[in-house]
């Protein structure tokens, strides 16, 4: 396609200059020049994001092999990147060794309890501080934004102690109410519900409908976008907690399945293909629905930055 494109700029700077070659030559010189550097630049595109994605891909294929070989085989040197004879078995003694089943069961009811909750919580709070004018409502909003710098460690202690107070340590509310401070989520629901039309609401006043049916029946609808990323974003950041469950619960039928990897190590010996087993299992659900929700997790990034 490229040297018909070229024969017909020959043939027309040929028609232009009356047949005279020498005026046409440099004119396919710089368009051969031209195409020679466009397609350098797509090769240099391609290389590099074949690398990215084999920096990326590589840590994922390297856990499933190792998930796959013997304790032996995990620890040789040089290691192996394809496992000499697959350990099937591994997948089958995990579920042995220790209450995974449980484990699962502890991360699906911490993940769908925190994700209900987000959903009240943050559509609410960030419909308020978009639509309702209430005083002071930016000033708070500013003090939720700076909630957001103080890393969680500084208020680990306080929030220990609190909800040992409550003698909620080693339940399910220890790991589900703590998480529904969600700032990011309402900061996000804020921007979306401020680019949407002021006449929605006023045509919802005019109808006789209160605070809550505008918000529930004529804006939730508008923003499923923002909150399917909310609720997204919320699944996978729940689903791989490790400190917090750790901190709050002490019982083993109580762990989640992060803390649950950890526990296939001890003091003087390491069970690396069972961990990898369990790492591989754990990441299928976010694998799973990042293959099939990718936009919305892209497009989360977009709303993030998106502003009135």
């Amino acid at each position: 396609m490229a040297s018909d494109n070229l024969a017909l700029d020959v043939r027309r700077s040929n028609t232009e200059s009356g047949g005279d070659s020498g005026g046409a030559a440099p004119i396919v010189a710089a368009r051969a020049k031209s195409t020679l550097a466009s397609r350098i630049g797509h090769g240099t595109v391609y290389v590099l994001m074949g690398l990215l994605a084999f920096t990326t891909l590589f840590p994922f294929y390297y856990m499933v092999s190792t998930s796959l070989m013997t304790l032996t085989e995990a620890f040789q040197y040089p290691p192996h990147l394809f496992p000499p004879h697959a350990q099937w078995s591994n997948y089958r003694e995990i579920w042995d060794t220790l209450p995974f089943a449980r484990f699962f069961l502890n991360s699906t009811i911490h993940v769908i309890g925190v994700m209900a909750g987000r959903f009240f919580i943050v559509t609410m709070a960030g419909y308020a501080f978009a639509r309702i004018d209430f005083p002071g409502r930016d000033k708070v909003f500013l003090g939720f934004l700076a909630f957001m710098m103080i890393p969680n460690a500084v208020t680990l202690v306080s929030s220990f102690i609190l909800l040992q107070s409550l003698g909620w340590i080693d339940t399910y509310l220890a790991l589900i109410v703590p998480a529904f401070n969600y700032i990011w989520g309402i900061f996000l629901m804020r921007q979306y519900f401020m680019t949407l039309p002021v006449s929605l609401e006023d045509a919802a006043r005019i109808d006789g409908a209160s605070e809550f049916t505008t918000y529930f029946r004529i804006f939730m609808p508008l923003a499923k976008p923002a909150t399917l990323v909310v609720l997204l974003f919320s699944f996978t950041e729940v689903w791989k907690a490790f400190l917090w469950p750790l901190i709050v619960t002490r019982s083993l039928e109580m762990r989640t399945v992060e803390v649950g990897i950890s526990l296939l190590r001890n003091q003087y010996n390491v069970d690396f293909p069972l961990q990898m087993t369990a790492a591989t299992l754990v990441s299928l659900p976010i694998m799973i629905i990042f293959f099939f929700a990718q936009e919305y997790f892209m497009e989360g990034i977009n709303l993030s930055g998106t502003n009135k």
